[in-house]
């Protein structure tokens, strides 16, 4: 799946892990199961906890910029979310018109709901600030979203998570600027290329460069043609350096977090540090209960 599953959801796995582990332990009905046990617990807390304020650090530590003078790296930008060109984007389960969606579709067998499809888009789609923009490229995003809905219907269970045009996006990732100012160009590569498209039209070459008419191109037009060339490329270039570039906000080579929410900054803020506490308390306790016992 191109986006990542939601630390929430799986801050509640871990405790399904915790009542697997103790379940584990109890039907080994051995005393001896019970720190492993334990202690097995802890570490899954300890790593529960890392990803929490993993999270809540680059999220307090990264100024929020605005889209128009945001700098090129890591940022934290906000928009509203629109559907780029008027192309528009439907979810899978209930045909509503979106930017981005993700679903899950589960079937029930016996007394417990099977997982039997899952996947997300990955259209991109545009966030706006006043009169600048961004392009999200959303493969590869931690996406928290407060619209969600789950329904049941015969033995299937849906679940849909949508982001609407018009949603308030707020987004933690890699920024760049695509052309414009920041476009990286090279000067003698292109000279070089367009001077080898003008040697395979060797009729329109002699008809521009060969002022002695002599049906050959000697080393002094071939100087003036390469000059010219020069000239060409560097008017070319000019115009691309000032031209409107393109921003794009997609995920970190490095690691780093990538993360898309319709939360503002403050709540998210406020659920991985509560989840990080309940982590660290369980992870504290289990690691505690652990020792005491062997």
């Amino acid at each position: 799946m191109a986006f990542r599953l939601r630390l929430s959801r799986l801050n509640w796995l871990t405790g399904g892990l915790h009542a697997l582990i103790l379940s584990g332990a109890a039907h080994a009905h051995s005393a001896r199961a019970w720190p492993f046990a334990l202690a097995a617990m802890s570490l899954v807390s300890f790593a529960a906890w890392i990803g929490n304020y993993r999270r809540l650090r680059q999220i307090a530590d990264t100024p929020l910029s605005n889209i128009a003078n945001a700098a090129q790296g890591y940022v934290e930008i906000a928009g509203t979310a629109q559907s780029p060109g008027g192309a528009e984007l439907t979810s899978k389960l209930s045909l509503t018109p979106c930017v981005w969606y993700s679903y899950v579709i589960c079937e029930r067998t016996k007394n417990e709901w099977t997982e039997r499809e899952a996947g997300a888009s990955e259209a991109p789609f545009i966030i706006t600030e006043g009169p600048a923009q961004c392009l999200i490229d959303p493969r590869g995003a931690e996406i928290v979203c407060a619209r969600e809905r789950t329904w049941t219907q015969g033995d299937y269970l849906y679940t849909e998570a949508l982001m609407l045009p018009l949603d308030k996006v707020y987004a933690l990732g890699q920024f760049e600027t695509v052309g414009g100012a920041n476009s990286q160009l090279d000067l003698k590569t292109d000279v070089n290329a367009l001077l080898a498209r003008w040697k395979d039209d060797q009729p329109e070459l002699l008809r521009r460069f060969d002022l002695d008419k002599n049906g050959a191109i000697d080393l002094k037009e071939w100087e003036l043609a390469r000059r010219q060339a020069v000239r060409e490329v560097q008017v070319r270039h000019n115009e691309i350096r000032s031209s409107t570039g393109t921003n794009v906000l997609r995920a970190p080579d490095d690691g780093r977090v990538f993360l898309l929410s319709t939360e503002l900054p403050s709540a998210l803020r406020l659920r991985f540090l509560r989840w990080a506490w309940a982590h660290a308390v369980v992870f504290v306790a289990a690691a505690g209960a652990s020792i005491a016992m062997t």
